[in-house]
């Protein structure tokens, strides 16, 4: 779809603290809101009345059903019921399906109609503490349009965990035993910092940590945590510290390049957890200097991961010497 055709590569983008997003309306009403999603997570839009829908039954209220596009079933997800807006059936007919990848679960959100991409800086985005009041928020943060229209950016990871709970990590699930593992003593006394600014994403996080008995510190985005960390008289007390890359007023790329260019802190063990799982991002991660990179579908196996960063560190510290 022309809308689509011109998108900048999502990891120079990142570089320079940028994201570019696809801004769409969910109904024709003159005072419908604008939306928006990165459009790395995006694939096409089609139209509606192109693909048969085949309904399921027992299946969750917002799961309308599915189509088959370009050879895969696809689930179409009812978002502007989800917001608290009904189609009429000639709205449902003229309406269109947005194709995204979340972690690799292909689903279709049922939208009216992709406005453009925009393209932002991270520091343009802001997120109210009024869209962190309440567990059922379904608001993360929001941005402005060029003639001033207030543009919101959902928190599809909430949206994918009530209606598509297969696309999230399952916080249960541990592939490793954390008992026979060597915890260091680093990580033990200390507590571990994540910048993460979905609710969702982060009680799934703060889960994990507690079944394993570690501490952690959690912030709704990267500016947050790092300010915290140059605030600390000794930051290298700090065992590990977990960035998502999408985030507002800050990346997760821009935090690792910060601390890492700060003599105090760039030594500390950074872990990047990211639905952005694209070989770009994770060599882009690696460049900048983050130990490790995790799927967020796979988020159990985070503490493996730290300990396996905080070892590794330790032992070029000893090298060092």
């Amino acid at each position: 779809m022309s809308v689509l055709s011109k998108v900048d590569s999502t990891t120079n983008l990142a570089k320079n603290n940028e994201l570019q997003l696809l801004v769409f309306r969910i109904s024709n009403h003159k005072d419908s809101a604008y939306y928006a999603i990165n459009v790395f997570k995006t694939r096409e839009v089609v139209e509606s009345k192109n693909h048969f829908l085949t309904q399921i039954p027992s299946s969750h209220k917002l799961l309308e059903g599915t189509i088959i596009l370009r050879g895969l079933q696809i689930p179409i997800l009812n978002l502007p019921a989800w917001l608290g807006t009904t189609l009429t059936k000639e709205e449902i007919k003229q309406s269109n399906i947005l194709i995204c990848d979340f972690n690799g679960v292909i689903i279709g959100l049922r939208i009216m109609s992709a406005y453009r991409v925009i393209k932002k800086n991270w520091n343009e985005m802001h997120a109210p503490d009024s869209y962190r009041l309440k567990d059922d928020g379904v608001v993360m943060n929001d941005t402005r349009l060029e003639d001033g229209s207030l543009c919101l950016i959902l928190d599809y990871e909430k949206l994918l965990a009530d209606v598509v709970p297969q696309a999230m990590v399952d916080v249960s699930e541990s592939p490793t035993n954390l008992t026979e593992l060597d915890i260091p003593a680093k990580l033990l006394k200390g507590t571990v910092l994540i910048a993460e600014d979905s609710k969702t994403a982060q009680k799934h996080l703060s889960q994990i940590f507690k079944n394993a008995n570690i501490d952690m510190k959690m912030f709704d985005n990267g500016k947050k945590l790092v300010d915290y960390v140059l605030e600390l008289q000794d930051p290298s007390k700090i065992p590990a510290i977990i960035t998502d890359i999408e985030m507002p007023e800050m990346s997760g790329f821009t935090v690792i390049k910060l601390l890492r260019n700060e003599p105090r802190t760039k030594k500390i063990p950074i872990i990047v957890n990211s639905s952005m799982t694209g070989s770009n991002n994770k060599r882009e991660a690696e460049v900048l200097g983050a130990n490790g990179f995790i799927d967020k579908t796979k988020s159990h196996n985070v503490i493996p991961l730290i300990i396996e960063a905080i070892n590794t560190q330790e032992v070029l510290a000893i090298k060092a010497k």
